[in-house]
């Protein structure tokens, strides 16, 4: 543990990141599973695409994963068609 006041609240931060980043990915985890079905609808599609982008901007996961997982979600959305 530390003992300097400001790295006590660096941890207090970092642990506070933690948790907020760790929900962030389990939402956008979720919406990726959904918009990559055949069945998904084109809001689940709209919303998974927002939250990678959301994603990608606020640092959660780099722009080029986002824009993988975006290229996925379309081609599975122009095969089911």
């Amino acid at each position: 543990m530390p003992n300097i006041k400001s790295s006590k609240k660096d941890l207090r931060k970092s642990r506070a990141a933690a948790v907020r980043n760790r929900a962030q990915r389990s939402a956008l985890r979720t919406a990726l599973k959904k918009a990559k079905t055949t069945e998904a609808s084109a809001d689940e599609r709209t919303k998974a695409v927002s939250l990678l982008d959301r994603a990608a901007r606020k640092g959660l996961i780099h722009a080029n994963a986002a824009a993988r997982q975006k290229s996925s979600i379309s081609r599975i959305a122009t095969a089911a068609v």
